[in-house]
């Protein structure tokens, strides 16, 4: 990837349960993280999900996560190394057998909520996931957190034959370590547009943000989160893709 790209996390509704404004959100972002039904969404939600990829020209990654619908798949379950592979591999199938009946093709892969977290501090899982990744395809990217030191798991990828694309997001707070606040601090999710715009080209830029010690905080990313789930937000994701676009034509 020669440019940061952008990725939010698409068809996370369920049955008649909306979530998230996809359709204002797709036009704007390069990739998307499709819900695979363990943490949300099911095969309906799937197929307009990709439909609505394919009419933007956005590509494909599968976002497999616990299975917790119940808890949208942000809490931690006790699963083993074997366990893990063999749900990433499966959500994997699922979307990929949708993505052919929609003349497409699976991307990359980001896990979502407690799996993504937990596959950031532990090494077993990492492991875990890539090796369900290439059983699938191992030419497949595994997107995961860029922070302030990224040399364990970039030789672990190494050391499985794995590719790495390290993600940042402009919308959230991060600690001195590079890593996310906890949601249930105050200030771990930047809402004003302005400062979530400024967060996003500062990292595009290779500018240090301010850390949440104080500290300055550099962060190496392949590509950037945004979410949009209300009008405010939708703004923000406009005005990054507007922001990044002009960068890339001012090199």
């Amino acid at each position: 990837m020669t440019s940061l790209m952008l990725n939010a996390d698409m068809g996370e509704s369920f049955g008649p349960w909306v979530m998230g404004m996809d359709h204002e959100v797709m036009p704007h972002v390069h990739l998307a993280n499709v819900a695979c039904g363990f943490h949300a969404s099911d095969p309906d939600v799937m197929r307009k999900t990709l439909r609505l990829a394919r009419k933007h020209g956005v590509r494909v990654g599968a976002h497999p996560a616990y299975p917790d619908l119940v808890g949208f798949g942000r809490r931690s379950l006790a699963c083993t190394a074997e366990e893990i592979e063999n749900l990433v591999l499966y959500q994997l199938g699922a979307l990929a057998g949708i993505c052919r009946a929609e003349g497409l093709e699976v991307s990359y892969v980001k896990p979502h909520g407690a799996l993504y977290n937990d596959m950031a501090r532990d090494p077993e899982i990492m492991a875990a996931v890539i090796r369900a990744i290439q059983a699938f395809d191992p030419a497949l990217p595994l997107m995961t957190m860029a922070t302030r030191d990224t040399a364990a798991v970039s030789r672990l990828a190494a050391e499985l034959g794995a590719t790495l694309w390290f993600e940042a997001f402009a919308d959230r707070a991060y600690d001195g370590e590079g890593r996310l606040v906890s949601r249930r601090e105050p200030g771990a999710v930047h809402h004003d547009p302005a400062v979530i715009v400024d967060q996003a080209t500062r990292i595009a830029r290779g500018l240090p943000l301010t850390a949440s010690d104080g500290s300055e905080l550099v962060l190496a990313a392949d590509t950037l989160c945004v979410h949009g789930d209300n009008p405010e937000s939708i703004a923000a994701v406009k005005a990054i893709r507007q922001a990044l676009d002009a960068l890339e034509a001012a090199t």
